[in-house]
């Protein structure tokens, strides 16, 4: 099927975007990035936006570096970008394995990490990667700029915090710690489909070997991933251990909640949540 018919707007630099943003978001104009999810949806009539700000020809916004102890990402950034490390230690490498779970090498080369985050899917792994990682988004619009952190964007299922008239322009993710360990689990029917859910693990342990810190979140079960503080401070203070994982993955599992199918998601994140603690384990006593 074909796109509605609709105007398009080739702004040249973000100042340009965000005032033409301001004047057609009354008529419900949307931002084109990656284009992924916006134009399979127009192309089945579930969006009819008659004006299009597209933004791929800003250069600014797809840009991304470390500065400081943050890697700092242009929303246009394609996921492509991270299939090898973007930034230095246990983050580089972490996202250039969570990147090979979103969806195929043809959406990967389009798709764009802020699109990822304001189309704010459940299933999707950049989301559940902002929240855990404690991430900082730069809203920008013709009234000013803002800045959210990813919790807060973060509304529910393609639902964020953005206004109508504003553009994500960037995200900040802080940089791991050279002795942090970290561990990602996903479940899906088959390579590149959905998550059906998800646990990302990050861990620091003491010189007793003791978990010192530990960040544990989970995605694609409930409406907006989050971080499980209960499960983060069971394991907190203890030595890893198969059993201590097996009990985080049933504290977690009681935590959720699920959006459907309650009983089956619960038990994928018992597994998620204990396999992601028992692979940042295993990397700590490989770096031993």
């Amino acid at each position: 099927m074909k796109a509605p018919p609709f105007e398009w707007h080739r702004p040249a630099t973000l100042a340009e975007a965000v005032a033409t943003l301001a004047a057609v978001a009354p008529q419900d104009g949307r931002v084109l990035a990656g284009g992924q999810s916006l134009l399979p949806a127009m192309a089945l009539r579930i969006a009819r936006p008659p004006h299009l700000v597209d933004i791929n020809g800003i250069a600014e916004l797809g840009a991304w570096g470390v500065e400081g102890d943050a890697l700092r990402i242009g929303a246009l950034v394609r996921h492509v970008a991270f299939q090898r490390p973007a930034a230095p230690g246990p983050l580089g490498a972490l996202m250039a394995t969570m990147v090979r779970h979103i969806a195929h090498w043809p959406i990967r080369t389009r798709g764009s990490f802020g699109g990822s985050l304001c189309h704010a899917d459940p299933a999707s792994e950049w989301p559940l990667l902002a929240v855990v990682m404690g991430a900082e988004m730069r809203a920008v619009s013709a009234r000013g700029e803002r800045r959210l952190a990813a919790s807060a964007f973060l509304r529910g299922p393609l639902e964020t915090a953005l206004a109508a008239d504003e553009i994500l322009a960037g995200v900040t993710v802080p940089l791991l710690p050279a002795d942090a360990r970290w561990g990602f689990e996903e479940v899906a029917r088959r390579a590149g489909d959905f998550a059906q859910a998800m646990a990302l693990v990050v861990l620091r342990q003491d010189a007793l070997g003791r978990i010192a810190e530990a960040r544990i979140g989970i995605g694609g079960v409930e409406a907006v991933p989050r971080r499980l503080a209960s499960v983060e401070a069971m394991v907190t203070g203890r030595v890893p251990s198969a059993a201590l994982f097996e009990e985080a993955g049933r504290t977690a599992a009681a935590a959720c909640e699920p959006m459907e199918d309650a009983g089956y998601r619960r038990a994928l994140v018992r597994a998620v949540v204990s396999r992601a603690l028992g692979s940042a384990s295993s990397q700590r006593a490989l770096a031993a």
